[in-house]
C-alpha cells in the first residue's frame, strides 16, 4: 500500500507540478531576456544619435570661408571653383539608427539552461518534496508503531511546517529564491497534512468541523500570501498540489462530503484569488482539474455506498456539483479585463460546468432519480443556465451555445423516452417550455444586450422543442390538450426571434414541425371521429397564425427590389423567392393535413373539411389582396382541388350527391368572382386571373361526374360543359369592357378566359357526341384559338390551337379505327368521310392563313407550311377514301383499298391522283411555293409510272388509248403552266 501511495505521488509531481513549474520559469526567463534586448537596443540607438553630428562636417571637402567685404559699386568677383561644395547626390550620409528596421530581424532562438534548471531548481524542488514525503512517511511509521504520542506527533508536525516556512521567508534573497520557495512550499504541505490528520485520523476534540476548516483556511491563505509576496508561482502550484493531495493521503475511508468539498471550495477560492492577484493563468486550470478529480473520486467511492441515489441524499451531490459550477462562474464573470487570465478562468468554469452537465446524465441512469422529474430537471436547467450565462458573457464562447443546447435536448429526449408517463406529462411540458424559453430566446437576449451574434444553429432550438413535443404525442395513448398552448408559445418565440434577428428560415422549419405534430395528433383520431372537431379547430388556428405570419414577414421584413418577382421554385436563399415560398408553404401544408385526414377517416359528409378549406381559401385570397401576394390565389386553388378530388374518389356516393356538388360549385364561384370584385387592384396583373379562369375547368370533372352518376341515361350531358362555358364567356366579355387597352396583362387575361370558354365548347363534342365528332370539335376549336390569337396575341392560344389541330390530323390519318366507325352508306361521295376529313382539312388551311407572318413562328418554327402540308395530306387521304368507299359494297364495315383487279377503280385512282397533282401544281405556282410544286411533280411522276407499268398492261386497246390521252392532257397542261408562269427567273420572294 505504501508503494502505491508513493508511486501515485511521484506521478502527480511529474505530471502536474514539474512541467508547470518548468514552463513558468522558462516563461519568466524569456521575458527577462526580451527586456534586456530592448534595453540594449535603446542604448545603442542613443549612442548612435550622439555620434552623428560630429561626423557630418566630414562630408564637405572644405569648410566655407568667411564672406569678403564687397563695395556696393563694384561687382563681386566670381567664387573660386574650389569653394563650391560638391553636389549633394555624391554625399553618403550616415543612416540614423532609428531608420534601421531592427524588428525585421528574426529573434534568436529561446534556449533553456538545463544545467542551471536541473542543478539549481529541479534538485531543490525534488529535495523539498522528498522532505515532505519523508516527514509524511515518518509520521505514518510512528502512527503504526506508536513511537510518539499523538499529541506530540501533531506538535512536531506543526513545528516543522512553521519552521520550514519561516526559513524560506528568511532566505528570501536573489541568489536563494528557489531554495526559499521550496522550503515555503514544503512547510505549507506539512501544515496541510498535520491539520487534516488532527481532524480525520486522531479526532482531537479541539479539531471540530469549524476549527479545522478555520485552520485549513488560514494555511491556505498563508500559502497564497507567501506566493504573492515572494512572486513564486511554484509555491502556489505546490500549495495547490498539497491541498488536493491531503484528503487522498490521509483518507480514513469515512464519507464526509460536507467537510471534503467545503475544504475543496476554500482551496478553489484561495487559488482563484491568487490567480487574479498575480495573473497566473495556470492556477484556475489546475484548480478545475483538481476539483473534477475529487468529484470523480468521491462519486466512485461513496455515491453507491452512501445511497445518494435515494431520498433527499441526492440533493447533496447535486448541490456540490452545482455549487462548484457557480463558484467558477462567479470568478469568470467578475474578472475585470480580457486577457490570458480571463480566458483561463473562463475555461476552468466551462470545464467544471461541462462536468456538472455530465453528472446529470449520470443521475439519469438511476431509476430512483429519473422518476423524480422536478428534482432532476431542475438540476439540469440550473446547470444549463450557468453554462449559457458563461457563453453569453464571454464572446469567445458564443460558438458553444449550440453544444450546450444540444446536450440539454438530448437529456430531455432520453428522459422523455424512458420516464414519461401520463402522471408527469405536465412536468414534461413545463420542462419543454423552459428549454424553449432558455434557448429559443437567446438570439433576442443577446441582441438586446449587445453581445456577440450567436451561431445560426441557435435558431433551430424552437424546432428542437417541437421535436420534444412530438414524443408525448407518439408515446402516450391520450396526450393532453395542453400540448398545443406550449406549441403556440414556441411558435411565437420562434417568430419573434426570427423577426428580430433576420433568420427567417427558422420560421419555415417551425411551421413544418408544428403541422407534423398536428398530423401525428390527427392520426390518433379513431374511426368514431372522437376529437375530430377539436383537431379541425387546432388546425384552423395554427393555419391562420402561420399564414398571416408568413404573409407579414414576406411583406414587412424581407428586403428586395420592389419590381423583383419571386419564383416559387427558385433558390431558397433569394429574398424575393422566399417572400413567395414561405406563404405558399404555410398555405399548402394545412391542406395536406386535411387531405390526410380525408383519406384516413370515414367522412361521409365533407362539410367539416370543406368548411375549413373555405375558411383557408378566404384567408389566402384576402392576404393576396392585402399584401399583393398574387401566387396565394393559385396555391389556394390547387390545394382546394387536391382536397376535393381526394374526398370525391374516397367517399363520394350517389345517395349523398347534393352536398358535394354544392361545395364544388361554391368553390368555383369564389375563385371566379374574386378578381372581378377587386378589378381595379388586379387590372394589371395576371396570376389572380389565372386562378379565376382555371377554377371552372378544374372543377368541371367533379361536377360532371356527379351529374353523370345521378343521371346516367339523360342523353344531354353535353349541357354540362355548355353551362360551364357561360360564366367563362361572361368573364371574357366583362374583361373586354373593364380592362384598359394599355394594360400589360390584358392579353393574358383575355387569353385565359377565352381559352376556358373554348375548352368547354370543345368538351361539348366528345361528351354529347362520339367518334368523328370528337375530332371535328377539336379541329374547330384549334382553328378558333388561332383566330382568337389574331385578336388576343397571347402565345399560349397559338400553341394550344396548333396542338389541337395536330391531334385532329393524327387521329384521322394514323388511327385505322376511324374507318370502322360506321357502315358503308348507300350514298357515295356525300358521306360522313367527306365532312369529317374535309372540315378538318379546311381548319388546317384556315389556321395556316390565320398564322401568316408575322404570327407564323411557333417554337421558332414556321407554322403555315406545316399546316398547309397536313391539310394537303388530309385532302389526299380523303380522295383515296372516297374512291375506296365508292367501290365498297353497301353495308360493309371495312373499306377495301385495292389497286388492281378492277379497271374502273384503278383508272379512278390514276386520274384522281393526276388531277390532284395538277391542282397542287397550280397552287404551288399561284403561291410560288416550291414544296407544293415538287410534291405535285413527284405525285405526277408516280402516276405516269403507275400508268405505264401497271394500268396499260391490264387495259384493252380502246381504254388504253383513252387513258394515254387523259394523262397526256394532264402532263401537257402541267408543262404549259410551267412554261407560262415559271419560264422566267423566279422573283426573290419565291419560297
Amino acid at each position: 500500500m505504501e508503494g502505491l501511495i508513493l508511486l501515485f505521488l511521484v506521478v502527480v509531481v511529474m505530471v502536474f507540478v514539474v512541467p508547470a513549474v518548468a514552463l513558468a520559469k522558462a516563461s519568466r526567463a524569456s521575458r527577462a531576456i526580451e527586456e534586456l534586448k530592448q534595453r540594449l537596443l535603446l542604448l545603442e540607438a542613443r549612442l548612435h544619435r550622439e555620434d552623428v553630428p560630429s561626423q557630418r562636417p566630414e562630408i564637405a571637402t572644405k569648410s566655407e570661408p568667411p564672406a569678403p567685404i564687397i563695395p556696393p559699386i563694384s561687382m563681386p568677383p566670381p567664387l573660386p571653383a574650389t569653394l563650391i561644395p560638391p553636389p549633394m547626390p555624391e554625399t553618403k550620409p550616415i543612416t540614423p539608427v532609428e531608420e534601421v528596421q531592427m524588428e525585421t530581424a528574426p529573434p534568436p532562438l529561446r534556449t533553456i539552461d538545463w544545467e542551471q534548471f536541473m542543478g539549481a531548481k529541479m534538485f531543490a524542488w525534488i529535495g523539498g518534496f522528498a522532505l515532505f514525503l519523508g516527514v509524511a512517511f515518518f509520521v505514518k511509521y510512528s502512527f503504526e508503531h506508536n513511537l510518539i504520542p499523538p499529541e506530540l506527533r501533531v506538535a512536531i508536525g506543526f513545528l516543522i511546517g512553521i519552521a520550514l516556512v519561516i526559513g524560506g521567508v528568511a532566505l528570501k534573497r536573489k541568489e536563494n529564491v528557489v531554495t526559499a520557495q521550496t522550503l515555503c512550499a514544503t512547510g505549507i504541505l506539512i501544515l496541510y497534512a498535520v491539520t487534516f490528520a488532527c481532524r480525520s485520523f486522531y479526532h482531537f476534540p479541539f479539531f471540530g468541523l469549524i476549527p479545522t476548516f478555520a485552520l485549513m483556511s488560514l494555511i491556505t491563505a498563508a500559502a497564497f500570501l507567501l506566493a504573492v509576496r515572494m512572486d513564486a508561482l511554484v509555491v502556489a502550484i505546490l500549495g495547490i498540489a498539497g491541498g488536493f493531495l491531503t484528503p487522498v493521503l490521509l483518507s480514513t475511508g469515512q464519507d464526509n462530503p460536507f467537510g471534503l468539498f467545503g475544504y475543496i471550495a476554500l482551496l478553489d477560492i484561495g487559488l482563484l484569488a491568487v490567480a487574479r492577484r498575480k495573473e497566473w493563468g495556470s492556477l484556475p486550470i489546475l484548480g478545475a482539474v483538481g476539483t473534477v478529480l475529487m468529484q470523480v473520486t468521491w462519486v466512485g467511492n461513496f455515491f453507491l455506498q452512501g445511497h445518494y441515489f435515494a431520498g433527499n441524499k441526492t440533493l447533496i451531490p447535486m448541490a456540490v456539483f452545482l455549487g462548484f459550477e457557480i463558484l467558477f462562474l462567479v470568478a469568470a464573470l467578475t474578472t475585470g479585463r480580457a486577457g490570458k487570465l480571463d480566458t483561463a478562468i473562463s475555461g476552468a468554469a466551462l470545464a467544471v460546468g461541462a462536468f456538472a452537465m455530465l453528472w446529470a446524465f449520470y443521475f439519469f441512469s438511476f431509476t430512483t432519480i429519473g422518476s423524480r422529474p422536478v428534482l432532476l430537471l431542475s438540476y439540469l436547467f440550473l446547470v444549463d443556465v450557468a453554462l449559457l450565462g458563461l457563453c453569453i458573457a464571454k464572446r469567445y464562447f458564443a460558438c458553444l451555445i449550440p453544444i450546450v443546447g444540444i446536450a440539454a435536448f438530448i437529456f430531455l429526449g432520453l428522459w422523455t423516452n424512458d420516464y414519461l408517463t401520463a402522471h408527469n406529462l405536465y412536468i414534461a411540458l413545463g420542462a419543454y417550455f423552459v428549454f424553449a424559453l432558455l434557448h429559443s430566446s437567446l438570439p433576442i437576449v443577446m441582441q438586446r444586450l449587445g453581445k456577440a451574434t450567436p451561431p445560426w444553429s441557435v435558431h433551430l432550438f424552437p424546432a428542437a422543442t417541437l421535436l420534444l413535443v412530438l414524443l408525448p404525442i407518439f408515446k402516450l395513448a391520450t396526450p393532453s390538450f395542453l400540448v398545443w398552448p406550449l406549441v403556440l408559445c414556441v411558435d411565437v418565440i420562434a417568430l419573434l426571434a426570427a423577426a428580430m434577428t433576420g433568420m427567417l428560415a427558422a420560421v419555415a422549419i417551425v411551421l413544418v414541425l408544428t403541422l407534423v405534430a398536428l398530423g401525428a395528433w390527427m392520426l390518433q383520431i379513431p374511426a368514431a371521429l372522437t376529437g375530430f372537431s377539436s383537431s379541425l379547430f387546432l388546425l384552423a388556428g395554427f393555419s391562420i397564425f402561420f399564414v398571416a405570419a408568413a404573409a407579414w414577414i414576406s411583406r414587412r421584413l424581407l428586403q428586395y427590389e420592389p419590381g423583383e418577382r419571386g419564383n416559387i421554385f427558385g433558390e431558397f436563399a433569394a429574398p424575393a423567392n422566399f417572400a413567395v415560398q414561405l406563404p405558399a408553404l404555410a398555405a399548402t401544408l394545412p391542406f395536406l393535413l386535411l387531405v390526410m385526414a380525408t383519406l384516413r377517416l370515414p367522412l361521409a359528409n365533407p362539410s367539416p373539411v370543406f368548411g375549413l378549406a373555405l375558411l383557408l381559401v378566404v384567408l389566402l385570397l384576402g392576404l393576396s389582396k392585402i399584401f399583393s401576394l398574387d401566387l396565394l390565389a393559385c396555391v389556394a386553388l390547387g390545394s382546394t382541388i387536391l382536397l376535393e378530388h381526394a374526398w370525391h374518389f374516397a367517399h363520394f356516393k350517389k345517395e349523398d350527391a347534393g352536398i358535394p356538388v354544392l361545395w364544388y360549385l361554391g368553390f368555383t364561384a369564389v375563385f371566379t368572382i374574386f378578381p372581378f370584385i377587386f378589378h381595379r387592384q388586379f387590372a394589371r396583373k395576371s396570376t389572380v386571373w389565372a386562378s379565376a379562369a382555371l377554377a371552372a375547368p378544374l372543377h368541371f370533372y367533379l361536377v360532371y361526374d356527379v351529374v353523370r352518376t345521378m343521371h346516367p341515361n339523360s342523353g344531354m350531358l353535353g349541357l354540362v360543359p355548355a353551362a360551364f362555358a357561360v360564366p367563362s364567356l361572361i368573364g371574357l366579355a366583362t374583361l373586354l369592357q373593364l380592362t384598359p387597352k394599355d394594360s400589360p396583362a390584358r392579353n393574358a387575361q383575355l387569353a385565359l378566359f377565352g381559352g376556358a370558354t373554348l375548352f368547354f365548347i370543345t368538351l361539348i363534342f366528345p361528351i354529347q357526341f362520339d367518334r368523328q365528332w370528337i375530332t371535328l370539335g377539336w379541329a374547330l376549336e384549334g382553328a378558333a384559338l388561332c383566330w382568337l390569337f389574331h385578336r388576343v396575341p397571347h402565345p399560349g392560344l397559338r400553341m394550344a390551337g396548333m396542338a389541337l389541330l395536330l391531334i385532329s390530323f393524327a387521329r384521322l390519318v394514323f388511327n385505322p379505327a376511324v374507318l370502322e366507325y360506321h357502315t358503308r352508306a348507300a350514298t357515295p361521295i356525300f358521306n360522313w368521310y367527306l365532312y369529317t376529313y374535309g372540315i378538318v382539312a379546311i381548319c388546317l388551311f384556315v389556321a395556316a392563313r390565320l398564322l401568316a407572318p408575322p404570327r407564323n413562328l411557333v417554337l421558332n418554327k414556321n407554322a403555315p407550311p406545316l399546316l398547309n402540308s397536313f391539310g394537303a395530306i388530309l385532302a389526299f387521304v380523303l380522295l383515296n377514301i372516297e374512291i375506296a368507299d365508292y367501290f365498297t359494297k353497301p353495308g360493309a364495315y371495312e373499306l377495301t383499298f385495292h389497286f388492281s383487279g378492277n379497271f374502273a377503280r384503278d383508272m379512278s385512282y390514276s386520274i384522281a391522283w393526276a388531277l390532284f397533282a395538277l391542282l397542287l401544281l397550280i397552287v404551288g405556282i399561284r403561291k410560288r411555293n416550291k414544296a407544293a410544286r415538287y410534291a405535285s411533280l413527284a405525285l405526277l411522276g408516280f402516276v405516269l409510272l403507275k400508268l405505264f407499268f401497271h394500268d396499260l398492261s391490264q387495259l384493252q386497246q380502246l381504254y388504253r388509248i383513252a387513258a394515254l390521252i387523259i394523262v397526256a392532257i394532264v402532263a401537257i397542261l402541267a408543262s404549259f403552266l410551267y412554261q407560262r408562269f415559271l419560264g422566267q427567273t423566279e422573283k426573290p420572294g419565291t419560297q
